[in-house]
Parts: structure tokens; sequence; C-alpha cells
């Protein structure tokens, strides 16, 4: 169980993880049953193991790199068995203005880049991609609309 322990510390130290990977690491390093749990009680006490800060590490990262939006980043904290209450704090790590920013960079991009498409489609093209990224369905009616309206 030693070695097991220092694999899962350095999968822990490499990235941010969450409760559920680190369990199905547990199981390919060949813990079963109560060993996981003990080893998952060791990594939290040695704070190698933190479900709120591997929220807000993920939450932020998926919207600064990836650009995701809300919506998607909870989707994927969810299926990650994250916490209600982490997946909130992880939210916390989006700033309103920033968000704001991306939805309208995004938008316009994709929307300039369907220059040659006819106006329904361009709106509808450029809601489903955002919509694919996760940005909720009422912001991206309004920027759209606000892209669709101006000269160019």
């Amino acid at each position: 169980m030693t070695s097991a322990i220092l694999k899962l510390r350095h999968y822990c130290a490499y990235q941010e993880r969450c409760h559920s990977e680190v369990k199905y690491k547990c199981i390919e390093l060949g813990l079963r049953g109560e060993e996981i749990d003990a080893a998952i009680a060791d990594l939290i006490s040695e704070n190698f193991l933190n479900e709120e800060r591997f929220a807000r590490a993920f939450a932020g990262g998926k919207f600064r790199t990836k650009q995701w939006g809300r919506k998607k980043i909870k989707i994927e904290l969810k299926q990650r068995q994250v916490s209600d209450y982490c997946i909130r704090k992880g939210m916390e790590e989006i700033d309103g203005d920033d968000y704001d920013k991306t939805l309208n960079s995004l938008a316009a991009k994709k929307y300039a880049s369907l220059k040659g498409e006819q106006y329904l489609k361009r709106k509808y093209k450029t809601m489903q991609y955002l919509l694919q990224k996760g940005y909720e369905p009422e912001l991206i009616q309004d920027v759209v609309e606000q892209i669709a309206k101006e000269p160019g």
C-alpha cells in the first residue's frame, strides 16, 4: 500500500484531481474497498486532494484556456462527481466582466467567419457554436442580436 500511496501523491501533486479520478487511479493501482477509502482519506489529510481547489482550478482553467461557458463547465464537474458546493465555489473563479467580454469576442469572431452565409443562417450557426461552448441561451440571444445589428 505504501508504494501505491507514493504514486497517488505524485498523481495528485502533478495536477489538481477530483475524488473520482483518484478513485479510478486507486483501482488501477490494485487497491480495493477500504484501501481506497483509506488512501483518499490520507491524501485529503495531507492536502494532496482538495475538491474545492480542484473545482476552482478546473473552472478557471477551462474558461481561460478553452473559453468554455458556465453550463459546460458545470456539466463537466458534475460528470466528475464534484459536489454542488464545490461547483458553486469553482464558478466564483469566473469573473463576470471577463465572461461577457469572452462571449462577445467569440460571437463576433464566429459571426464574421460566416460572412458568405444568409443572415438567418449566420445567426443560427453563431448561436449553435456558442451553445456548444456552454454559454447560456439568454446571453447568447442578446449578444448575437447586437452583433447582427452592427453594420458590416
